[in-house]
């Protein structure tokens, strides 16, 4: 049933994005925790108003960032009709080669190629260009509902920060097994990551954890 839910959302989204947004949920529900279990031992904490701040704050910012990433989507879209035109109003092949060049630059991809194989591709890339014509850059339901699975990401990690206050009746004792839940998380991301990625899941599993407590640290101490 998992292996289903992943094979789903990795249709939706990318998933290193969806990977992306469950790490920030997790630093946001972590802000919170760790944060009320510093104040707890000088104020005391309110349960309730633990719950509705961490739910709240996560499902705040998934809506922000569906929103960023539709609007992201749209100027990708932009960008690459700006350029079809841009190809189909250069004066010269070689002015036009060198605008493929600048948007898709090889030298960046994690492997070596050779000279003739790069310009190879653009060549072709440039054959496709002037054969095609342009059309409206519209976005497609996949861009939206890949937007509302940024926000049901996002959101949804809260769930497991707040499911032990709902459980456990000692807030102390809630606190700690969310925590060690959300840095248990972080782990798992990272281990995702790396079986998505082709990395080692162990290694990327510890350097996630501690990034994330890193970000969490960060965040804390700047009053986030």
């Amino acid at each position: 049933m998992t292996s289903n839910l992943i094979g789903r959302i990795t249709k939706i989204i990318d998933p290193g994005d969806a990977l992306g947004e469950v790490l920030f949920g997790l630093i946001m529900a972590l802000t919170w925790t760790v944060g009320s279990r510093l104040v707890f031992a000088k104020e005391g904490l309110d349960v309730h108003d633990l719950i509705v701040a961490t739910i709240g704050c996560n499902v705040a910012w998934g809506i922000i960032d569906a929103v960023l990433f539709y609007l992201g989507a749209t100027f990708y879209k932009s960008r690459r009709l700006r350029l079809f035109r841009q190809i189909k109003a250069a004066r010269t092949e070689s002015a036009a080669l060198k605008l493929l060049a600048k948007e898709f630059p090889i030298e960046e991809a994690p492997f070596s190629a050779k000279g003739a194989d790069g310009d190879a591709l653009y060549r072709s890339l440039l054959t496709l260009a002037c054969r095609a014509d342009p059309v409206k850059a519209s976005l497609p339901k996949g861009d939206l509902f890949a937007a509302i699975a940024v926000f049901a990401l996002v959101s949804a990690t809260s769930i497991p920060a707040v499911i032990p206050f709902l459980l456990i009746d000692s807030a102390h004792l809630a606190l700690r097994i969310s925590n060690l839940f959300l840095i248990l998380l972080l782990f798992v991301t990272g281990y995702a990551w790396a079986k998505f990625s082709g990395g080692r899941p162990f290694y990327a599993g510890m350097t996630m954890t501690c990034l994330g407590l890193l970000l969490v640290a960060i965040a804390i101490a700047l009053g986030g």
